[in-house]
């Protein structure tokens, strides 16, 4: 009975990291990105970020960073999709299916989809998300992310 015990002590360590592993800071702040984006509040998603992260995207120039980073990136995408006769996006991050926490630093992997209007025809771009977040106080804000997928399908 006492080797029966230790065992589920043991047991017991070994499922409480794995059960609180994802952190719901980081998966707030992930939904409310994309709550923001959906709603067209720019405003709240770019007070989520750090002053100037880093972010890799898939229009020109694909990366920024630096000083006023988040706003040119929004620029450059805004160019990019009016180019394109993108209209109505909407963005999806489903959650995590890769989340290391070291501290106030996390890296997180998660499924990414984005839905638009194009030629009349309803578009859908599906891949990952890749952010690098840190904790600021009770809050994680995006340091940095990477968006990754293949060019627009028609959705079915």
């Amino acid at each position: 009975m006492k080797a029966l015990s230790i065992f589920v002590a043991f047991a017991a360590l070994l499922i409480a990291p794995m059960a609180s592993a994802r952190d719901a800071g980081i998966a707030t702040t992930i939904r409310a990105m994309a709550d923001g984006f959906n709603k067209g509040d720019i405003a709240a998603v770019k007070a989520l970020h750090v002053v100037d992260p880093t972010i890799v995207d898939n229009v020109a120039p694909f990366v920024w960073s630096g000083g006023g980073s988040f706003d040119k990136w929004l620029g450059d995408l805004g160019k990019s999709e009016a180019a394109a006769g993108k209209s109505d996006g909407q963005v999806w991050f489903g959650d995590s299916v890769d989340e290391q926490v070291s501290g106030d630093q996390a890296y997180v992997v998660a499924p990414c989809r984005y839905t638009y209007k194009q030629g009349g025809k309803t578009m859908r771009e599906e891949g990952f998300i890749a952010l690098v977040m840190v904790r600021v106080g009770a809050a994680w804000k995006i340091a940095s992310w990477s968006w990754a997928s293949p060019a627009g399908v028609a959705a079915k």
